[in-house]
């Protein structure tokens, strides 16, 4: 079997050729008038064509040679990709041994020709002239097996979206959702945003940061968790009628089918509207999601059905819990919780309070179809939300589908004397050795006091879309981090 160091070096040697030939075999001009797309689609009015692409398959051998050219025109495959033939004599002696002498599959090539209706009634192209573009110095994957290994898919990723049809449309489906989502929300009147990426304090979320220095103001700083939110809420403040910012967002946790360490979200806010009225906007904009990116609204996965059409129940946090394990909330102490946890075999990490209710909350999660809306936490894991009125649970909405949590939102909180103890609260977690804690923010807490009007904000991202494919996220990712090659 012949290896990729003598593949790369027997083309190596048709580069010199090529040269020695006169021939620019990494040429910056191409004559092309058509893309492949667009021959397809016209194919009956169609004269001379000049096409541009790579070759991506080849068969045939003497004077009758087939190969396939692919431009990426198109977001399906099948448009982007033509059969072009070279055989004599209608093609010529020079196109025929220009192909045989020089080229290889994965060189990029000008070919002139008229169109051709193959004996099979495929549309195809004459060639009538051939010319390099791009000479490759190494072999693509196998057509028929391509790259099969997960980490190699990951590490050359530019291989697998080219030999790998539906991964190649998946990212056209991807760039459609985040269409759908600009589109839906300036539609709700709200201004596209950009907040720091950089931050002091990471505000938004509990969750690891990353941390880096700052060399210029000698400060460390740290990569946000969040997409925003206790920037955008200043905006609440400034006056804006509703803001939302799409960007990447950086958690230094662990990897899982639904977490990544860097991922691209959003985040909207309302002004004038609490959880309730967000809890409507969510539920229209999941199903407009579904129905224009996916074509659907009824989803099977992880052994679920559920339809984004059906009526979505709202689940009470401290009642499912004790339905599901027998634990009341309010009254269990912390060592009863970690028996429970025990009983059920449930690993679970940190031992204040709120680390415990969030693992036994996503054990009885995983049972839930949905879709469906988590109402009435403890105020202890919201602490951005505004109080219900009973005291103890947050004005918080989270979409619950197949046993997941799809988003988080809030009737935000805005009172800043409130804001200042759990932010004092959160800092004790810190101090405690909980990393994941909020960092508190007492310039936040300071803009509160000239005001903010009741506000409903409400963050969903990148595992929306994997959720919804049926992908793990690292799928859905163009280029998700790979460890340093050896």
């Amino acid at each position: 079997m012949t290896s990729i160091l003598e593949l790369k070096d027997e083309r190596l040697k048709k580069l010199e050729k090529l040269k020695e030939a006169g021939f620019d075999p990494f040429t910056a001009q191409t004559n092309r008038n058509s893309s492949i797309k667009n021959y397809l689609e016209n194919f009956e009015s169609v004269e001379n064509a000049i096409l541009a692409g790579r070759i991506i398959s080849s068969r045939g051998q003497g004077n009758l040679i087939f190969f396939d050219l692919f431009d990426g025109s198109a977001e399906t495959n099948d448009l982007s990709k033509v059969q072009a033939i070279i055989k004599n004599p209608e093609s010529g002696e020079e196109a025929l041994k220009f192909y045989n002498e020089f080229l290889d599959i994965g060189d990029f090539v000008e070919i002139e020709g008229e169109k051709f209706l193959s004996k099979t009634g495929q549309k195809s192209i004459l060639v009538k002239k051939i010319k390099i573009l791009t000479k490759s110095l190494l072999p693509l994957p196998d057509k028929y097996h391509g790259l099969q290994d997960e980490e190699l898919k990951m590490r050359y990723r530019y291989l697998d979206i080219l030999t790998d049809g539906e991964k190649r449309e998946l990212f056209f489906k991807k760039a459609k959702f985040w269409k759908v989502v600009r589109e839906f929300l300036n539609n709700k009147g709200m201004l596209e945003v950009e907040t720091p990426t950089l931050e002091v304090t990471t505000g938004g979320a509990e969750a690891r940061p990353f941390k880096t220095h700052h060399n210029d103001y000698d400060m460390e700083v740290y990569l946000r968790i969040s997409v925003g939110e206790l920037w955008q809420k200043r905006l609440m403040t400034a006056g804006y009628n509703g803001t939302y910012e799409i960007g990447r967002a950086y958690r230094n946790e662990g990897s899982s089918p639904e977490h990544l360490q860097e991922f691209t979200n959003c985040e909207f806010y309302m002004p004038y509207a609490d959880y309730k009225e967000g809890m409507k906007v969510v539920k229209d904009l999941y199903t407009k999601i579904a129905t224009d990116v996916f074509g659907k609204t009824e989803f099977e996965m992880k052994g679920f059905t559920f339809n984004l059409k059906d009526e979505w129940k709202e689940i009470d946090y401290a009642e499912e819990i004790n339905k599901q394990t027998g634990i009341n909330i309010w009254e269990a102490t912390d060592e009863d919780i970690k028996k429970k946890l025990g009983d059920l075999k449930v690993k679970y990490d940190g031992n204040n309070r709120e680390r415990l209710l969030d693992t036994l909350w996503k054990y009885c999660r995983k049972s839930i179809a949905g879709p469906a809306f988590l109402i009435n936490p403890p105020l202890l894991v919201a602490p951005l939300a505004k109080p219900n009125p009973d005291g103890k649970t947050a004005q918080m909405f989270q979409p619950i589908l197949a046993g997941s949590e799809i988003g988080r939102g809030y009737s935000e909180l805005n009172n800043p004397i409130l804001q200042k103890e759990n932010f004092e609260k959160q800092n004790e977690l810190l101090k405690g050795g909980d990393e994941e804690a909020m960092m508190p923010d007492y310039e936040f807490v300071e803009m509160l006091e000239h005001g903010m009007p009741p506000t409903c904000g409400f963050g969903f991202g990148d595992r929306l879309f994997a959720f919804l494919a049926g992908l793990p996220l690292r799928e859905t990712i163009l280029f998700p981090l790979v460890k340093e090659k050896k």
